[in-house]
């Protein structure tokens, strides 16, 4: 066998670190607060939806615009089918966008902190991350609406802070037709307020929406891209032939079918928001309003990765960025009140 020659690899894919998710570890039970998972089950007509989809129709591929699903979707968030394009998480939505849009060496804009796929995402496609500074509020930084690029991606509400531009903040960035603007509205269902009204508005925004965390079904990836009939048309253009299984078609279905029970969890988390963020305040820790299924927890200026640490050893998972300006924050998902008043007390140990 010969020895290593020229790599077959891309150069950008060699140089590049990749994304890497929040852990899923196996070695020990903990209390799992680091990638925001909701911590209730779906619906049990999934379940149901599940056990009838399981059968031999499952020699057959899926329809390739998996069409019960996206009729439902259009149904529960009052388009047309030819408005949604349905795709395997809304992270593969993402990595659509960017295939039908970016030319290699094409600047793509979005505010930071954010969403660090986005990064990844960018890199991989030969487009370069124009990375611009939120203002310590949150608030859209006015240089976002000027940048030159036809792509913009807001993550709204923003992750890790967990907070929300308010839809009438972002007609100025929308104004502009020939630049494609994506709200990646993955947290959206734990907020006030969303961005649906902006699409009657504007052909050029496209707005992501995710069932993994107000239907609870991170494990099955269903994401959903709403928008313009044209842009949609494009974007179905380059996914791949048969994105979303079976499974996960009639899950979703049956999720979005069943809206109250996903409201009636929406609820139990936002009450636990509420009593997480008082906690962390009372131990010393400063935390923006939050409108996600987690709060940003900092202690500016001093590192954090210690107290990740001696959380995870206590078996407490939170998410920890080792970055510039997030080295000084935890990011904690909203479990159940028994998890958080479980963290809170180990927290409160670690802390002295």
């Amino acid at each position: 066998m010969r020895g290593p020659g020229r790599s077959p690899f891309r150069q950008r894919v060699r140089v590049m670190q990749g994304y890497v998710p929040g852990e899923q570890p196996r070695d020990r039970r903990y209390v799992k607060l680091n990638t925001n998972e909701n911590p209730y089950p779906p619906s049990p007509r999934v379940i149901e939806a599940l056990r009838d989809a399981v059968g031999e129709s499952l020699r057959l591929y899926p329809r390739p615009l998996a069409d019960e699903l996206r009729e439902r979707a259009a149904r529960s968030y009052h388009l047309a089918p030819e408005n949604v394009l349905v795709g395997n998480g809304s992270d593969e939505l993402l990595s659509i966008v960017m295939r039908a849009v970016v030319e290699p060496g094409e600047p793509v804009a979005y505010p930071v902190p954010t969403y660090v796929l986005y990064d990844t995402l960018v890199e991989l496609h030969d487009g370069e991350p124009v990375r611009i500074p939120f203002a310590p509020d949150f608030s859209l930084p006015p240089e976002l609406v000027e940048a030159p690029a036809r792509l913009v991606i807001v993550c709204n509400p923003n992750s890790p802070s967990g907070t929300m531009i308010p839809p009438r903040a972002l007609r100025p960035l929308c104004a502009a037709r020939e630049r494609l603007v994506v709200i990646d509205e993955a947290y959206v269902d734990f907020a006030d307020a969303n961005c649906l009204d902006l699409l009657g508005e504007f052909s050029n925004v496209l707005v992501l929406r995710t069932l993994s965390k107000s239907y609870s079904l991170a494990g099955m990836r269903i994401g959903l891209a709403l928008g313009a009939a044209a842009a949609i048309a494009e974007l179905a253009k380059v996914k791949d032939s048969y994105n979303v299984n079976r499974l996960s078609i009639a899950a979703g279905a049956a999720a979005l079918r069943d809206g109250r029970w996903m409201e009636a969890n929406v609820r139990r988390i936002r009450r636990t928001r509420e009593s997480l963020s008082q906690g962390l305040v009372a131990l010393g820790f400063s935390v923006p309003p939050s409108q996600a299924n987690f709060v940003l927890a900092r202690r500016p200026g001093e590192n954090l990765a210690p107290l990740y640490e001696g959380l995870k050893r206590r078996g407490v998972l939170v998410r920890y960025f080792p970055t510039p300006d997030l080295y000084d924050a935890l990011r904690i998902t909203v479990g159940t009140d028994e998890e958080v008043a479980v963290m809170l007390r180990v927290l409160a140990q670690l802390l002295g």
